[in-house]
């Protein structure tokens, strides 16, 4: 979408569907939007005219969909960023620190690291382990720097596997060394075109366990995760850096939620 000066902005979100891909250890949340009123079911003309309404019902788990991990989503030996005890602020109604509501309104400079275009692929394989090495040489490649306070997205060429469950699941993440790497360089929050950032079924051995980068960067950094972008119209453009624009919505307690982030390139005209 463009604007009369030429801004642009960029939709990061992908479409919610019953169908869409989702994680296993989400899987028994799900999601499920019901119309359960009908414009039919109020339709009296002689009584209240032409208008009538409808309305739907939404179930759905946090981390469904292009969503944000809070930072009560992940522990690091049953203790959450800044040291706080798990049994502390553990409720029946979720989290009494580092819910969801706390995530910040996230309106920062972005920086677009696409790792398949330097592989010189659409996409990347199943499996294929982004490093450290090649977050630098995007760097290199499209001439940008990952600054403090920045939001890095990483594209994998994932995305476009999105109405294919079996192969986005399966698809490409970061190792752990990616995630210190950025997380090093002071960014409030990081995301990519796939499932949970990390490597799926991947197991860190240093830290023993799997999805190091949730560990790292959640429980011991406190950095956000984004999930589930959609990336290619963004890459295809050829803007590697943008305002990034993120909210999530205040779920209190809650370890994560959905969200719509856009891209914003201004004077691109």
């Amino acid at each position: 979408m463009s604007s009369e000066d030429g801004t642009l902005v960029f939709d990061l979100e992908q479409p919610r569907t019953e169908g869409m891909p989702i994680h296993p250890a989400h899987k028994q949340a799900g999601y499920s939007y019901l119309l359960h009123r009908r414009h039919e079911d109020d339709y009296r003309p002689e009584e209240w005219g032409p208008r009538t309404g409808s309305a739907g019902i939404l179930v759905c788990g946090e981390h469904t969909g292009t969503h944000i991990d809070a930072l009560s989503h992940q522990a690091d030996a049953l203790t959450l960023c800044g040291g706080v005890p798990v049994g502390d602020v553990q409720t029946p109604r979720g989290f009494t620190e580092h819910g969801a509501e706390k995530i910040p309104a996230i309106v920062a400079p972005g920086v677009l690291l696409d790792v398949a275009a330097l592989k010189g692929v659409e996409a990347l394989e199943p499996g294929h382990v982004v490093t450290e090495a090649d977050l630098a040489a995007c760097c290199e490649r499209q001439e940008v720097e990952v600054s403090p306070g920045s939001v890095a997205l990483v594209r994998t060429g994932n995305g476009v596997f999105w109405d294919d469950e079996e192969r986005y699941l399966a698809g490409p993440g970061m190792d752990a060394g990616a995630s210190r790497w950025l997380a090093d360089r002071g960014v409030m929050a990081v995301g990519a075109d796939n499932m949970a950032w990390d490597v799926p079924g991947l197991r860190d051995p240093d830290l023993g366990c799997l999805l190091p980068g949730h560990l790292i960067l959640l429980a011991r950094r406190g950095v956000y995760i984004i999930e589930n972008l959609a990336l290619e119209e963004l890459a295809a453009s050829g803007h590697h850096e943008f305002e990034f624009v993120c909210l999530s919505l205040k779920l209190v307690g809650a370890t994560g939620s959905p969200v719509r982030p856009v891209a914003r390139v201004s004077g691109a005209g």
